[in-house]
């Protein structure tokens, strides 16, 4: 099994680039399941119920989130009519959504995903530790495919997590920090794992966004309104290769894929 995990899709040039190529690429490399999160798929921060319908409708299969998933009122309500966007798993129990969900899409072998938020630097919620106990707990036993999204800013986190779940999940992948990270590995118990998937968006920016209102913020100290970053779009994530019976991480690659202007 053959999943494609694609990294903060940032705003209308990010979410532009994957509505016009990710057919394309499904094909390409083959790719039996899509997951992409969609933090800062509008405006760059948050997603819409526009953004997020435009998204699945492309061929993204699952998309997850993190701390801004309520920048946007209306997708409150948006969750109660598909499973198919989630929410950290990690917030307080009666939040609207869910951060676990178990798929089969168009025969493939049913797959688990779970979306997290990290504490260190982040909002203070529930132990993403003791939430993943439990979360993983509730995974039918024949669906061996579990993929975590942990949505966490500190690299420490990220790695004590991975180690703490190797043997129990497919593949966990880090978001937030929008920089893809060069450390692609199996662990010794057969877990894929990457610190960070990257970002989908503009490619010269700070973050996606225009580097010159971010300057402007570190010289003067003062709030600068930040606007998204124009110019080439890249695609970053990660190929990641499933034995299906297993459950077992194959294989797994960083993967960067430059948009044509």
């Amino acid at each position: 099994m053959r999943i494609l995990f694609l990294g903060d899709i940032v705003g209308r040039p990010g979410r532009d680039a994957v509505v016009a190529g990710l057919f394309r690429l499904r094909r390409e490399l083959e790719v039996d399941v899509v997951l992409a999160n969609g933090e800062n798929a509008s405006g760059g921060l948050g997603i819409t119920v526009k953004a997020a319908s435009q998204l699945l409708a492309c061929g993204v299969d699952v998309i997850t989130s993190g701390n801004h998933i309520f920048k946007h009122r209306e997708i409150q309500v948006y969750f109660e009519s598909t499973d198919r966007l989630l929410r950290p798993a990690n917030y307080p129990p009666g939040t609207p959504g869910a951060g676990l969900g178990v798929y089969g899409l168009d025969g493939k072998p049913p797959f688990a995903v779970i979306n997290l938020l990290g504490r260190t630097y982040m909002n203070s919620l529930d132990c993403p530790f003791r939430t993943a106990d439990e979360l993983i707990g509730r995974i039918p036993g024949d669906v061996p495919v579990r993929l975590l999204d942990f949505h966490a800013e500190a690299t420490s986190e990220k790695k004590a997590l991975a180690y703490y779940l190797d043997g129990r999940l497919s593949a966990l992948c880090g978001t937030h920090t929008h920089v893809q990270t060069g450390d692609a590995q199996i662990l010794p118990h057969g877990m894929a794992y990457i610190t960070d998937l990257g970002m989908s968006g503009p490619i010269r920016s700070a973050i996606g966004m225009d580097p010159q209102a971010v300057i402007r913020r570190y010289l003067t100290g003062m709030p600068q309104r930040f606007v998204l970053s124009k110019g080439p779009v890249e695609l970053q994530g990660a190929v990641i290769d499933i034995d299906a019976q297993t459950g077992k991480a194959v294989q797994i690659q960083a993967w960067r894929h430059a948009c044509q202007e």
